[in-house]
Parts: C-alpha cells; structure tokens; sequence
C-alpha cells in the first residue's frame, strides 16, 4: 500500500458517531476523503424504525469498496438504544440463570433479526465479562453470570446464533471488566490480579468467543499490572497484540472501546489514542462523540504517524486486511429485500422470548 493509497483508506479504522436522525453531511465528508470503516447509532440517532431503515440506507451509501458496519449497543436490558416497537430483552444475567442454551439461542436469532430488518449488521455483544464483583457499578446483569465456564456457554450460543443469521457479533471487554469497582466511563479502573487468575478465570469467555470465530473483540479500558503497568489494555501491545492475537490466536478484528471516554480521554486526546489503539493491535476504534472535526484528525495522526514511521505501515495494512475478511465472510451476498418491519419488530414469536428470559429475573 502507498501513502497514497493509505489517505483514501484510512477511515476504514474507525467506527465514527454523528448527531440526527439521518447520516450528516460531515460525516458524509469524512467518507469521501478518507473512506469509512463504519457508523454506531445512539439513542440520539433512533425516532422510529422506518427511519433507522433509511438511515442504514444513507450509511450503506457511503461504502466505496468495502461496506460499512453499521453498528449499534444492543444488548438488553439497560444497554439498549433501539426501544418498542422493538422488543425489550431482559438482562443477560436471565439467560446465566435459566441455565438453557436453546433459549439464549433463540434470544439471539430474534435480536439479529430485528437488527438487520432496519439495516444493522453489527452488534456490540455479547458481553463477556464475568459477574464476579458485585459491587462492579458498570457490568452487573449485563453479564450472563458469575461463573467463568458459565459466562462461555452462554457465549457460544449467542454468537453462534447472531452469526447464522448474518449478525456480527463482538465479544467484550478484554481482557475482562466483570472484577472493577469503578466506571470506565468516568475514571481507568485498575484489575490487580495476577496472570494466574486471568488465565482461569477471566480469558476463559474469550477463548470460547475465539474457537466461535467472533467477528469482533472489543478491548477494555482498564489497567492490568499484571501484563502492563503503564498503559490501558486498549492501548497496550503487551494485552492486545501479545495476549489476544498471539496467546489465543485471534484471527478477527480487534475493536477499541470508545476513545472519548475518561479512562482513555483523560490522558490522551482522540489523535494520540488513535495512533496508540493501532500500535497496540487493535484494528479499528471507536470515535463516538459526534466531533467530525476531531475524527478528522485523529485520522490524519494515523497518517502522519506513519509518514513518520512511528506506526508501520504493515500494521494498519495487517488491521485493513482482517476487515476485509471478516467483513467478506458475514456480509457479501447478505443485501436482500428486508421483511416488513412490523413483521418482524416486537413479533409475537420475540415477544414469547423476552417474556421467558423474564421468569429468571
């Protein structure tokens, strides 16, 4: 790849939010000049269903030769940005205690389906963080329960099931959130325990997400003493690169947290942590805050950082490459007329499904 090549490309490592209801004409700007990797809706971007169904449309237009993920927080329960008419799931932690695979199965194909029927093809679940800190203020009963081989169970169907139907699914946050005392929203959480109980404990979801084939990963941004004192594991090589790609052999795409929040925007501004995310291994970031100018430049970073040969440029060619291929296996061939939306959205068929996860509350 030429630096030339590198300019017209480069946006495909980022993940970028926008204010409205429709894709704004910056963020169509941003595509044209430097290309896109994708788009994340918010609360703030959803009215109704037929116009997330158009927006999708707007953001798909954007893609030159490779397509867009267009992405969304879809978990259940509390993390949840789509609302009725689509159907509320309950937490995850119902699946963990109904202790049935086929119903997290099922959960998982009606959540695709609702998806993809307004256009979305990647979703940032499941959570695979264990439950092991009950005074943990920002996982909780996002995770499907307290126990390491419980948590990967749940994992596998669910990422089984979103992927069949043609769903990204991303495993998250690694290398683990579940035993923080504080919010990485607002402050950098600090795990202090040793490789020994990362190995039996906290990785063991991950490497199910791994032999599962997950399309993403999504880093965490905490700090681990035990692998590196000094940086974040998103921005840290010693977890992303040496840990996840080399120690589990994850061959997907590596996918940071959002860059603007406190653990990470602290310290770093959205250029300087871009650049870093790539060092480290991860292959794309999220950039959420609807700040085009701001994206502008932390992709322009990646360009000088590469000019400058702090960043090779066999890595961002390395992190384009896993895009493509991933993007290839889930998404090519997958653009067909969607079904009624009232059809699907909040159906009775799903609605029997929340209602059962409901009974483990």
């Amino acid at each position: 790849m030429s630096l030339r090549d590198l300019r017209r490309t480069v946006g495909q490592l980022a993940i970028v939010g926008f204010d409205g209801t429709d894709v704004p004409v910056e963020t169509r700007a941003l595509a044209r000049e430097f290309d896109l990797g994708g788009v994340i809706y918010f609360a703030r971007n959803v009215e109704a269903p037929e116009q997330v169904a158009g927006m999708s449309r707007s953001a798909r237009a954007l893609a030159t030769d490779t397509p867009l993920w267009i992405s969304v927080d879809q978990e259940g329960g509390r993390v949840a940005r789509l609302r009725r008419p689509f159907t509320e799931w309950p937490p995850m932690n119902t699946l963990g205690r109904s202790g049935d695979e086929a119903l997290a199965a099922r959960f998982a194909r009606a959540l695709a389906r609702e998806l993809r029927a307004v256009g979305i093809n990647l979703d940032y679940a499941p959570v695979l963080d264990i439950h092991t800190n009950p005074k943990n203020p920002v996982i909780g009963d996002r995770a499907f329960a307290e126990k390491a081989e419980d948590v990967a169970r749940f994992a596998r169907a669910v990422i089984r099931a979103l992927q069949a139907e043609g769903l990204a699914a991303c495993g998250k946050h690694f290398p683990g959130h579940g035993d923080t005392s504080t919010d990485s929203h607002l402050e950098l959480p600090v795990l202090e325990h040793g490789p020994d109980r990362f190995e039996a404990v906290e990785l063991v979801p991950f490497r199910a997400a791994v032999d599962e084939d997950v399309a993403c990963i999504m880093t965490a941004h905490v700090l681990v003493p035990a692998y590196d004192a000094e940086r974040p594991a998103t921005l840290s090589p010693l977890v992303v690169d040496a840990i996840l790609k080399r120690r589990l052999g994850y061959q997907g795409i590596v996918i940071s947290d959002d860059l603007a929040m406190k653990a990470i925007s602290a310290t770093w501004s959205p250029r300087e942590s871009m650049v870093a995310a790539l060092e480290a291994g991860c292959d794309a970031v999220l950039l959420c805050d609807p700040k085009p100018a701001e994206q502008a430049e932390a992709l322009e970073a990646v360009i000088h950082a590469v000019e400058s040969r702090r960043l090779p440029l066999s890595r961002v060619e390395d992190a384009l490459a896993r895009a493509h291929r991933v993007k290839a296996r889930l998404l090519a061939g997958r653009e067909v007329a969607p079904p009624a939306l009232g059809d699907v959205l909040g159906c009775a068929e799903h609605q029997a499904v929340a209602e059962e996860m409901a009974a483990f509350r």
